[in-house]
């Protein structure tokens, strides 16, 4: 008699882990990589102005693109010839190398147009000129948000020194960044925060209470929006949030950040 005899050959057999991969559901085959320069050079034209309106070499290189802004050039001067793209000097300080679409260039248009100071009333008209004048408001976005254009297309404006900052240690001083996670606060397209992920630190490029109160409000929104988990914000230029005195401070109690072990904190 045999011990550990084999199972007889018609038994089935199970299925083992090493087998190959099976699965349920619609597939479909993708197309084959473009190998070919030109090609694949307009696509990425094409993409970063969809994505920016109008590009400039800071915006470029913000992305990484292989070849630099000199390959990308060479395609949207093609494409200006083709009467596809525009180029122009729209943006001051950002050199002469500026390519929009029609459509974001009409917008730039109006918008200047719109934001033109209008001439003065006087008389019976005099108590209406206020209407026209057009209401801020606060924008958050994400640092590193296409349509952020501060440290790609535009430089970070210069900050007065953190509190208590000599020269000798000016380089050890919280510095903005295109950072994952930080976010940026506009009033009306004007940099007035900058907040590291979390809300560690907050840079203010603006004093101006009102527009404070405008992007506290606007963080508090991130958080009960759900677009952020919360916010704890630590420091505000360089000093503790608890013991600060900056008007930002109290913006964000007065918007209904709380105040915790670790400085002012929103929580959904």
């Amino acid at each position: 008699g045999g011990v550990g005899a084999s199972a007889p050959p018609n038994r089935p057999r199970m299925p083992s882990r090493a087998g190959p991969a099976t699965a349920s559901g619609r597939w479909s085959l993708l197309p084959l990589v473009e190998t070919d320069p030109t090609i694949r050079g307009l696509a990425t034209a094409e993409q970063l102005l969809d994505r920016y309106g109008v590009l400039t070499r800071g915006s470029v290189v913000s992305e990484g693109i292989v070849g630099g802004f000199a390959g990308v050039y060479r395609v949207l001067a093609g494409a200006e010839e083709a009467g596809r793209v525009r180029r122009g000097y729209f943006v001051e300080h950002l050199g002469a190398a500026q390519f929009g679409t029609t459509g974001a260039v009409d917008r730039m248009r109006a918008l200047s147009e719109s934001s033109a100071p209008s001439s003065t009333v006087t008389g019976a008209n005099a108590g209406t000129a206020s209407d026209h004048i057009p209401t801020s408001r606060a924008v958050v976005l994400a640092a590193t948000d296409p349509a952020s254009p501060f440290g790609a297309s535009v430089p970070w404006p210069e900050r007065a020194p953190e509190e208590g900052t000599t020269e000798d240690s000016a380089h050890a001083q919280h510095r903005p960044g295109r950072k994952s996670g930080a976010l940026v606060a506009l009033v009306d397209g004007r940099l007035g925060l900058y907040l590291e992920r979390g809300g560690r630190t907050a840079l203010t490029y603006t004093d101006d209470p009102d527009h404070l109160r405008l992007i506290a409000r606007s963080l508090k929104a991130q958080v009960t929006h759900r677009s952020v988990a919360s916010l704890i914000v630590k420091k505000i230029d360089g000093a503790p949030a608890l013991s600060s005195s900056h008007p930002f401070a109290k913006a964000l109690i007065e918007a209904g950040f709380h105040t915790a072990p670790q400085g002012l904190r929103m929580r959904r």
